[in-house]
């Protein structure tokens, strides 16, 4: 069962090229929807600096994540003991949110390295490069996996 070229066409528009092989082809590449086609260098060019740019904000939102954490345990260590189970509650409820963004973001950006296009898994990994270089100032001990 060969599934190297895919073609999804829709009707009149053209057809996205979908690879389950690694390519570093970029003729009629969709990614991720079918509006966003890959149609000259430009528009690749243009892509490419979205893909980084989408990745880095991963970073941006990891790093606003842990400093809401460290916010969270400033205020806890003032807060009196009859006021700390509504401000726990509330927190629970900003760090679910902040939770549920940052995976929602890395399926997204899997979603993007699964186009298995060389060049947006490459646009993915200087984006997280970059994102980390401009938002990361705590540890590397999570990367940008998928969960």
């Amino acid at each position: 069962m060969d599934h190297g070229d895919m073609d999804m066409g829709h009707g009149d528009q053209p057809m996205c090229s979908m690879n389950m092989l690694f390519t570093w082809d970029t003729n009629n590449l969709c990614i991720v929807f079918r509006g966003w086609r890959v149609t000259s260098t430009s528009s690749l060019i243009i892509s490419l600096l979205a893909v980084m740019a989408l990745t880095a904000g991963y970073e941006a939102v990891r790093e606003a994540s842990r400093r809401y954490e460290q916010r969270h345990a400033a205020i806890m260590e003032n807060t009196p003991r009859s006021s700390a189970q509504v401000e726990e509650k509330k927190a629970k409820v900003v760090k679910a949110a902040l939770y549920g963004v940052q995976v929602f973001y890395s399926f997204f950006i899997m979603l993007l390295f699964m186009t298995y296009n060389g060049w947006i898994m490459l646009a993915v990994g200087f984006g997280a490069f970059f994102g980390y270089l401009l938002f990361g100032g705590s540890s590397i001990e999570k990367s940008a996996a998928c969960h």
